[in-house]
């Protein structure tokens, strides 16, 4: 990660036990920078905010959206290979509340005048399960088999501020649909 601000949907549930053990055997040092998670802000919809910008400034922006926002609960698809690349993500319906977070999610950081880069891709929820690490072609057939069933539970955003290409520090999180 380069130095930036990104804001994720943290994964919790028996799910999300089984997609952390899959990212530390296939990819482990993607698996040491962020619990598993659904980045909502800083990849694809809306890019990376910039590093400079306040922690309070985008907690204050993204609280309203977070207490009127209920947990959800959704069900990944088969993995694939993201954008024909060898990052292998578990992708999710990209309709539904998960949209619907993401786009009030960016609204409210544009409205507040928050700083961000442009997207490379349009809004694609996904869990990746591996993104640094050259999988072997062997590796890589078996990650696409494995299958997720579980359902998984989105709670909380999180925001993370990456201070090295590989070490992030948490700026806060909030709970959904909970007061803050």
């Amino acid at each position: 990660m380069k130095p930036s601000i990104v804001v994720i949907a943290a994964l919790s549930g028996p799910a999300a036990g089984r997609i952390h053990e899959i990212q530390q055997r296939f990819d482990p040092r993607m698996a040491a920078e962020l619990p598993p998670h659904i980045t909502l802000i800083g990849s694809s919809g809306m890019g990376p905010i910039s590093v400079r910008t306040p922690a309070e400034l985008l907690r204050d922006a993204l609280l309203p959206v977070a207490s009127s926002t209920q947990p959800m609960s959704l069900r990944f698809a088969a993995p694939i290979r993201f954008m024909q690349s060898n990052v292998v993500v578990l992708p999710l319906d990209p309709h539904g509340p998960l949209r619907a977070l993401h786009e009030t999610m960016a609204a409210r950081i544009r409205s507040a005048k928050i700083t961000a880069e442009r997207a490379r891709f349009t809004f694609t929820p996904h869990c990746t399960l591996s993104l640094y690490r050259e999988l072997p072609e062997v590796e890589l057939r078996e990650l696409l088999t494995v299958r997720v069933d579980d359902e998984v539970a989105i709670e909380q955003i999180q925001a993370y501020r990456a201070t090295t290409p590989s070490k992030t520090e948490q700026l806060f999180a909030l709970t959904l649909g909970q007061t803050q």
